[in-house]
Parts: structure tokens; sequence; C-alpha cells
């Protein structure tokens, strides 16, 4: 039998970050951003003013640290592809 009262999982859409509820970024107003989590988004506004290859240079010794990669080489290359997928980082 499938539990519907599962919450659905978010991703923010700067980083990457699965997010739990707690992690979510907040509004100019002090509301909760769903989109983005609290790393990436604070009172309204994102926390870094960073580029896209920042970003990537920022995130890829996590995804080595959380074994996604093997090297921060390999997971650059990773987060080349999957962040322009991301909301803040489309073209």
């Amino acid at each position: 039998m499938e539990n519907n009262t599962k919450q659905e999982l978010k991703i923010c859409q700067s980083c990457g970050m699965p997010m739990q509820e707690e992690q979510y970024g907040t509004n100019q107003d002090g509301s909760r951003n769903e989109k983005y989590c609290c790393y990436c988004y604070k009172d309204g506004g994102f926390a870094q003013d960073c580029t896209l290859e920042e970003m990537i240079d920022f995130c890829a010794p996590f995804e080595v640290e959380g074994g996604r990669a093997g090297t921060v080489e390999e997971a650059k290359g990773m987060l080349r592809e999957y962040f322009p997928t991301l909301e803040r980082w489309r073209a």
C-alpha cells in the first residue's frame, strides 16, 4: 500500500541539494522559499553572487564527500551537465 502522506522531495534550484522543509530558503518577508535552500537563498536574495562556474567549484567537493563522484574533476564534469537544468542557471 502506497503512503500518500510522504512529502515530495524538493531540490534546490541553485545548488541541486535535496531539501527538507527546515532547509528551505527565505523570502524578503520571512516566508519560506521552496525553490531554493537556506544556503543559497536568504531574505529574498541569493546568498552568494557567483557565476555558474564558481558554484560548480564550490559544490564539487561535496559531491566527492557524499560519494557521488570519485574526484573533484569528475564532480565538476557532472555538475557542468546538471546545473544548467536548474532554474537559476537556465540560459
